[in-house]
C-alpha cells in the first residue's frame, strides 16, 4: 500500500518564539479593519480583492469575519479602541480576554504586567497567553471585580519596575541569562579541548545567577516584598534583553499613556459565549504562554467554541433576558408553609410584607419565630434568629448602621435574586446609597458578587452562582437552535424553502423563472409539471408564463438521464447483432427536466445513438431523428414533408424521440400537444390549437459525458437546502454521493456551507447553506403547520426517502396528493 501522507505543517517553535507582528505593522492592519467596518460589503471585498490579494471566498470571510465580532463586542478593536472581554467557561471559571492588536512583543509584556498585579491583589496566579491580537487571562472564583478596572490595573508610572519582576521568574529570564552567561564567557562551552555537554553548562549557569543575584534563586518563603535586583552587568544585559527585544516595554507605556491621557478609548463588555475575535487568543499555541501550566491543563480550552459565525448580532454581548426571568424564578424561596417561609426569612434576613404570605408569617409570631421591624415608614418581616442583625442594619439612626450587617442583608437578597442595580436594591431595601455601594464593593472583593450590564440596562450586580446559571441556560438555548431538527421538522422547511405554503408562493412569470431556477435538473414525470409542481408554486398558475419563458430562450425542457433502452444498446454496441428486449415508449410518465437555457451545457450530457433496425427506437423515430439532425430546427410541417409520412407517425416519432432524451422543442407548448392523447389524434375540435402549432424541434444532446459534480451539488445546495444521501437519492441525474462529498466538504473547507448533523434520523454527512439553517430553526420554532397538498410526483413527496414509508407519514406528506390523469 503506498505510504500514509505527511502531518499538516505547523509552526516550529523556535519560529513561533519570534519577536511576533510589530507595531507598525499592527496599525496597517487596524486600518483595514476600520476599513471593512466603514465600507458595505461589496466594497470591502472589492478592497479586500484589488488591495489586500484576497480571493473572493477569503474576503467574503474576512468581511464576514469582522463584521460578527464587531457585532459580538459592540465595537472594534483596533490601535485606538482596547477592548476588555469577559465569559464563563466549561469549568465555572471566567476567561479574561484584552482585544489589543498591537503585537506579540507588547502583549506578552501587557499580559505579564497584569499577571502580577493579579497576583498582588488576589494573592492568586493565574493562567494567561499574549498573542498579537490580544491577550486571555485564566481567572477563577475569587476574580471578582469591575471589568472596567482592568485598564487601571497597570500604570505608565509603575509598568516597567512591575514588569521587570514579573519576567523574573518568566522562562525568558532564564533562557537569556544562560545565553549572556556563555555568550561573554562566564561560563565556557568548551573545557580541555572538549565540548561542556549542555546540562552541566545549565548547572554552572545556575550557580552563577546564585551567586552573583542570590534573590532570583532564593527560598519563595525566606523572601519579603519584591525581588532586588543587583547592579551586575549581565543581569542589566539580560532584564534589557528581555524589556526590549522579548517584549517591548516602551511602546507598551506609549500605549499605557495615550489610554490614560484618553486618546485610545477602553471599552468593556460580558459576553455569554465567547466572540469570533477571542477564537484565536483561546486556541493560542503553547509559545504564547505566559505561565508554565501544560496545554491540557489551560484553563482557556474548556471555553465551548462556535464552529460559525453569528448570522446576527441581536442580543450578542447580552444574557438572554428569558434566561435571566427563569433562574431569577428558580433561585427565589418557594413558601408553601410556615416553615418555609421561616427558611426564606432566615436566608433574607428582612422581607418586606407579601400578602400571599401574611397567614403563615402571623402564625410565626404567634410561635414567636418572627416578627416586623420598622425602619422609618417601612416594615420588614424578620425571623427571631436573624432579628439583632436586622436591628444593626436598620438602626433608630441612620449614622449608627453597620457595614457588616448590611453587606449580610444585600448577600441574602442577591443570593435570591436576579440582576439588580444599587438603586434597585436601596429602593426594595430601605438603604442609602452609601452603605449599599459599600456592601456590594465588599461582597465584590470577596468574589461573592459580579457586576456587569446584563440586560443592556445601567451596571447592575448578581450573585456569581446566580450569573453562572443563567450563562448555561444562554448557552443552552444558542445550543438547541442547532440541535438536529426532525424529519417531520425539515418537511415543513422544505414547504417553505420551496414555495408551496400559501404565504410563500410566487407570482407571474418572474416566480416561474425562479421556480424553474430552483428545481431545474429535476426529473418528475411531464405530465405532473403543470398539474402539480408549478401550480402548487406559482398562485394562480397560467400556462402562458411557460410558454413565454420557453419562446423568450430562458428555459427549454428535456429528458436529461439516459432511457435505460438506449443504455442497453449503448452497452450492445460492440454486438450489434444481439437482440433488444427493450424499446423506448411514449407515455405521459417520461421523466422531463426543466432548465435554464444557460445551464444546458453543464447539465445536458451526450446522448447514446439509436443502432439501426434492431435500435430501441422505432424506423419512424430514427428518419425523424435523422432530418432534425440535417435540418438543424425544423418546424412540424418540414418534418412532415422531408419524411412522407402522416403527421400522426411523425407525432408519435417525435413524443417516441422525447421520451429517449434525444429531441426538445422551443416551446413547452410542444411537449403540452404530445402528452394530452386527443389534442394529437386531432380529437378537440376546431377551437383547440391545431396540432402543428408545436414550434421548432432540436436535437437534445450535449458535449459531456456526464454532470459535473461540482455544478450539481450547488444545484442540490439551492434545492433542498440541506443536502444529505438520501435526498441524491431522488435526483435522476445526480452523480455518484462519493464524488458530491467531496465536492461538500471543499465548499465546507472554503466557509461556503456548513456541514454537521441537521436532521436527525438520517444517517451520513449533511451539509447545508447557512441561510437555509436560518430559515430551519425558524421552521422549527414556528408553532403554526401549514396545510401543504403535495402531489404523488412532487419533489416533495418525500415519504419513503426522509421520512418513513408508514400511514402517518404518508398522510403528512402526501395529504391530498392527486394521481396524474385524475
Amino acid at each position: 500500500p503506498p505510504p500514509p501522507p505527511p502531518p499538516p505543517p505547523s509552526i516550529p517553535f523556535w519560529k513561533g518564539e519570534g519577536l511576533g507582528r510589530t507595531i507598525e505593522l499592527s496599525r496597517e492592519l487596524c486600518a483595514v479593519r476600520e476599513r471593512i467596518e466603514q465600507s458595505d460589503d461589496d466594497a470591502a471585498r472589492a478592497f479586500l480583492v484589488g488591495a489586500c490579494g484576497l480571493d473572493e471566498a477569503g474576503a467574503a470571510q474576512a468581511v464576514a469575519y469582522v463584521r460578527a465580532g464587531r457585532a459580538a463586542l459592540g465595537a472594534l478593536p483596533t490601535d485606538r479602541t482596547v477592548i476588555a472581554e469577559r465569559f464563563f467557561d466549561e469549568a465555572g471559571g471566567m476567561q479574561l480576554v484584552l482585544h489589543a492588536p498591537f503585537g506579540t512583543r507588547i502583549n506578552r509584556a501587557w499580559g505579564l504586567a497584569l499577571r502580577k498585579r493579579f497576583c498582588r491583589s488576589f494573592n492568586l496566579e493565574l493562567q494567561a497567553a499574549a498573542t498579537d491580537n490580544g491577550i486571555v487571562l485564566s481567572l477563577t472564583d475569587q476574580h471578582a471585580f469591575p471589568l472596567e478596572i482592568v485598564f487601571e490595573f497597570v500604570k505608565s508610572a509603575s509598568a516597567e519596575s512591575v514588569l521587570t519582576q514579573a519576567l523574573l521568574p518568566a522562562p525568558m529570564f532564564a533562557a537569556r541569562w544562560r545565553w549572556n552567561a556563555t555568550r561573554s564567557l562566564a561560563v565556557l562551552r568548551r573545557r580541555g579541548g572538549k565540548k561542556v555537554p549542555p546540562q552541566i553548562l545549565r548547572m554552572r549557569s545556575d550557580d552563577l545567577l546564585a551567586s552573583v543575584f542570590p534573590d532570583q534563586a532564593a527560598c519563595a518563603e525566606n523572601l519579603t516584598g519584591p525581588i532586588r535586583v543587583p547592579d551586575h552587568v549581565l543581569v542589566r544585559e539580560t532584564i534589557g534583553n528581555c524589556l526590549h527585544e522579548a517584549m517591548d516595554v516602551d511602546g507598551l507605556l506609549d500605549i499605557l499613556r495615550a489610554i490614560e491621557r484618553g486618546e485610545i478609548a477602553t471599552h468593556a463588555i460580558d459576553t455569554p459565549e465567547p466572540s469570533p475575535f477571542s477564537h484565536e487568543i483561546l486556541n493560542a499555541n503553547p509559545y504564547a504562554f505566559l505561565d508554565d501550566a501544560p496545554l491540557e491543563e489551560r484553563r482557556a480550552r474548556a471555553v465551548p467554541l462556535r464552529r460559525t459565525l453569528r448570522d446576527d448580532g441581536t442580543g450578542a454581548g447580552l444574557l438572554d433576558a428569558a434566561a435571566i426571568d427563569a433562574v431569577a424564578r428558580e433561585v427565589w424561596p418557594i413558601v408553601r408553609d410556615a416553615d418555609e417561609l421561616h427558611d426564606a426569612l432566615t436566608t433574607l434576613v428582612v422581607l418586606p410584607p407579601v400578602d400571599a404570605w401574611q397567614p403563615w408569617f402571623e402564625r410565626l409570631c404567634a410561635d414567636r419565630r418572627a416578627l416586623v421591624l420598622a425602619a422609618g415608614e417601612r416594615r420588614f418581616w424578620v425571623c427571631a434568629e436573624r432579628a439583632e442583625l436586622a436591628r444593626r442594619a436598620y438602626p433608630q439612626s441612620p449614622n449608627e448602621r453597620e457595614g457588616e450587617a448590611v453587606t449580610e442583608v444585600l448577600r441574602g437578597w442577591l443570593e435570591c435574586s436576579g440582576p439588580a442595580s444599587a438603586g434597585d436594591l436601596c429602593e426594595r431595601l430601605a438603604l442609602d446609597a452609601c452603605s449599599v455601594e459599600t456592601a456590594l464593593l465588599r461582597l465584590e472583593t470577596e468574589g461573592q458578587v459580579l457586576r456587569g450590564r446584563f440586560t443592556a440596562a445601567s451596571e447592575q450586580f448578581c450573585n456569581r452562582r446566580v450569573v453562572a446559571r443563567i450563562h448555561r441556560l444562554t448557552i443552552g438555548r444558542l445550543r438547541r437552535e442547532i440541535e438536529p431538527v426532525s424529519a417531520a421538522e425539515y418537511v415543513a422547511f422544505l414547504h417553505r424553502w420551496q414555495h408551496l405554503t400559501p404565504a410563500t408562493r410566487l407570482y407571474g412569470v418572474d416566480g416561474t423563472l425562479q421556480i424553474v431556477r430552483q428545481l431545474e435538473g429535476f426529473e418528475a414525470p411531464a405530465a405532473a409539471w403543470e398539474t402539480q409542481i408549478l401550480p402548487a408554486r406559482v398562485a394562480a398558475y397560467k400556462p402562458e408564463y411557460l410558454d413565454r419563458l420557453c419562446y423568450s430562450g430562458d428555459v427549454m425542457w428535456g429528458r436529461l438521464s439516459p432511457h435505460p433502452a438506449l443504455a442497453a444498446a449503448d452497452a450492445d454496441e460492440t454486438r450489434p447483432s444481439t437482440p433488444l428486449r427493450s424499446r423506448v415508449r411514449p407515455t405521459k410518465l417520461a421523466p422531463i427536466a426543466l432548465l435554464l437555457r444557460e445551464s444546458a451545457e453543464a447539465l445536458v450530457v451526450r446522448s447514446p445513438a439509436p443502432l439501426g433496425e434492431e435500435a430501441a427506437l422505432s424506423h419512424a423515430s430514427c428518419e425523424v431523428l435523422a432530418e432534425i439532425e440535417r435540418r438543424g430546427a425544423p418546424f412540424f410541417a418540414d418534418i412532415v414533408r422531408a419524411t412522407k409520412r402522416l403527421p400522426s407517425e411523425v407525432e408519435e416519432a417525435l413524443w417516441q424521440l422525447v421520451a429517449a432524451g434525444c429531441v426538445t422543442a422551443d416551446g413547452f407548448d410542444a411537449l403540452r400537444s404530445l402528452i394530452d392523447a386527443k389534442r394529437r389524434l386531432g380529437e378537440k375540435g376546431l377551437r383547440a390549437r391545431p396540432r402543428s402549432s408545436s414550434g421548432r424541434w432540436t436535437l437534445l444532446a450535449g458535449t459531456r459525458e456526464r454532470v459535473d459534480p461540482a455544478a450539481f451539488a450547488s444545484r442540490l445546495l439551492a434545492r433542498w437546502g440541506v443536502v444529505c444521501r438520501d435526498v441524491t437519492a431522488r435526483e435522476s441525474l445526480a452523480p455518484p454521493w462519493r464524488e458530491l462529498v467531496v465536492v461538500l466538504r471543499k465548499m465546507e473547507a472554503r466557509g461556503e456551507i456548513r456541514g454537521g448533523r441537521f436532521v436527525a434520523g438520517v444517517g451520513g454527512e449533511q451539509f447545508a447553506l447557512p441561510e437555509a439553517l436560518d430559515a430551519l430553526r425558524a421552521a422549527r420554532r414556528s408553532a403554526h403547520a401549514d396545510d401543504v397538498r403535495v402531489g404523488d410526483y412532487d419533489p416533495l413527496a418525500l415519504a419513503g426517502a426522509i421520512l418513513p414509508m408508514n400511514a402517518e407519514s404518508a398522510a403528512l406528506v402526501n395529504a391530498g396528493s392527486s394521481s396524474i390523469g385524475r
